[in-house]
């Protein structure tokens, strides 16, 4: 019977592992060992952190467009709460980039949510 040699088969996998941590500090990007633990971490905090981003975005266009709503002269609270008794189904993100670039299409939409 012919003998099976594994070698490449780990050693591909071993090189995949050491690519995927290129920047890593000391050991962690050239010892396997070390690498494959660092990678199991990163990943962790990987998914975690996207999971958070989306969060975050979230509180900083709150942030946006409690500021614009301030200069208008109406809270935060107030507009969101006009927002939807007027039935006007605008995303936070829009809404900040509208404060952001646009005021003056924000302007109106304050304009009729104090009405």
């Amino acid at each position: 019977m012919v003998r099976v040699k594994r070698g490449k088969t780990a050693h591909k996998r071993r090189k995949r592992v050491l690519k995927q941590t290129k920047g890593f500090l000391l050991g962690r990007k050239s010892k396997y060992r070390l690498a494959k633990d660092a990678l199991f971490h990163a990943w962790t905090h990987a998914y975690r952190d996207r999971k958070k981003k989306k969060r975050s975005f979230r509180g900083l266009w709150q942030i946006q467009i409690n500021a614009a709503c301030r200069e208008k002269g109406i809270s935060y609270s107030k507009f969101i709460n006009g927002l939807k008794k007027n039935k006007i189904e605008i995303d936070r993100k829009v809404l900040s980039e509208l404060a952001r670039k646009h005021p003056e299409i924000f302007e109106k939409i304050v304009e009729k949510i104090k009405k």
